[in-house]
């Protein structure tokens, strides 16, 4: 019997399916084009390969057509008679999480961690601040997750470029930058052309208010990056918001243009609606005029793309790009209808940017103030949570209470009021 890359045995006789499924678990891990296709070809090479039919299932599902990604982790379910314990429940919990049992596919991933930690295509869905804790709505859950990569480290060892990367971006979010440093670079010396890495480089010059190092170095890893990876959307935003702070507005909005905005982007629809609506948002703060259009073009995106409230992080941006759009009955529904674990922060801050849009900014920063502790719990990441932090420091400043706002950015900003990219609050 053959094993993939991190020793699990399959159960395949085929060594042309087994290089396949590799290349894809691979590719996946790493967020570059082409898992799709080698999950193809292993099932070409061995129908019967149920693992293989499941990481189609998962790469489906992250771009976006759920009903494809279901019918694949079906047929690996229909197969898995005779599977070993291990490959049945590798199945079992991603079938959970194609199905968008969530709260389950957590429990069911953790159970089996116990027993095969290095089950790396279970691992995944945990991780990161889109995964499964990442969008629990948890208070805690940066820790949390934090805690499960600490408690794998022995079993992925120093010499996995996957699992480094990912250690390092749960060190990241709980402020752990030196020893994220450390961890991704190891992490892309081994694998230099690991999209995820180079995103957890890009978030350690962030948090490091590294602006001019992290835009050179992003620019030039992601200038050869495909344009159908699953990051290159949001890598984008990560350089043009660098390129906003650093006073380069054109430029910025060239990249906007070109790889952000509905219609522009090939990325994941979550990244496509948060990204774009983190932007526009950030180049209002930066002083850039308020563009109507665009706001009303990704409003109507995120009716399309999200037309059911359920995903916190999304809902949140879809909130703002309905605010800004002016559509009230799209912004009402998520007002009083906002649901899932972190539901009660999706309606609080959707009547934060109603209000906002009214430049009621005493009310707006009424709404946002109760929220500034606890918005992890809405899912990504510390510098995409940014985007609330600035909005109630412009809502304070707004309000007359310029002292607080400044005040109140000290606390989480790295350098002082010239780093801030806000118009109105620099030095």
């Amino acid at each position: 019997m053959l094993s993939d890359r991190y020793g699990n045995r399959l159960s395949s006789a085929s060594a042309a399916a087994r290089d396949a499924y590799v290349t894809g678990v691979d590719l996946l891990l790493s967020a570059n084009a082409g898992a799709e296709q080698a999950f193809e070809r292993a099932i070409a090479c061995d129908p019967g390969l149920a693992v293989a039919h499941a990481g189609l299932g998962r790469c489906l599902q992250l771009m976006a057509r759920p009903q494809e990604a279901k019918a694949a982790i079906a047929h690996a379910i229909e197969l898995s008679a005779g599977l070993s314990a291990r490959e049945r429940g590798h199945l079992q919990a991603l079938g959970l999480l194609i199905n968008g049992r969530s709260a389950e596919a957590l429990a069911a991933a953790r159970a089996h961690l116990d027993d095969y930690p290095r089950d790396a295509m279970v691992l995944a869905p945990c991780t990161s601040v889109f995964g499964l804790i990442g969008f629990s709505g948890r208070p805690g859950r940066e820790i949390e997750l934090l805690g499960l990569m600490d408690s794998l480290a022995t079993a992925y060892g120093e010499e996995d470029w996957w699992f480094l990367g990912m250690h390092a971006f749960a060190q990241v979010e709980c402020g752990q930058i030196d020893r994220a440093l450390a961890k991704v670079e190891r992490s892309l010396a081994l694998n230099g052309r690991n999209a995820h890495g180079a995103h957890i480089r890009a978030h350690v010059y962030y948090e490091s208010g590294e602006r001019e190092g992290g835009l050179a170095y992003l620019s030039d890893w992601w200038s050869t990056y495909p344009k159908d990876g699953q990051l290159h959307c949001h890598l984008a935003w990560h350089i043009a918001l660098w390129e906003l702070e650093l006073g380069r507005a054109p430029r910025a909005w060239q990249v906007y243009h070109q790889h952000l905005r509905p219609g522009a982007s090939r990325g994941p629809p979550i990244n496509t609606l948060t990204d774009s609506a983190s932007f526009l948002f950030r180049a209002e703060l930066a002083g850039e005029r308020r563009e109507v259009p665009l706001w009303s073009e990704l409003s109507a995106y995120a009716m399309q793309v999200f037309p059911t409230p359920g995903v916190a992080f999304a809902d949140a941006h879809g909130a703002l790009a309905h605010a800004l759009a002016g559509n009230d009955a799209a912004l009402s529904r998520l007002e009083t209808g906002a649901r899932g674990p972190a539901g009660d922060m999706v309606r609080e801050l959707a009547r934060a940017f109603a209000a906002l849009r009214r430049d009621a900014w005493e009310e707006a920063a009424a709404s946002l103030q109760p929220l500034s502790a606890t918005h992890e719990r809405i899912g990504g990441s510390r510098a995409q949570r940014d985007l609330i932090e600035y909005a109630l420091a412009v809502c304070l400043l707004r309000a007359g209470r310029s002292a607080e706002a400044r005040a109140y950015l000290a606390q989480r900003r790295l350098g002082g009021p010239d780093h801030w990219p806000l118009a109105g609050l620099r030095a």
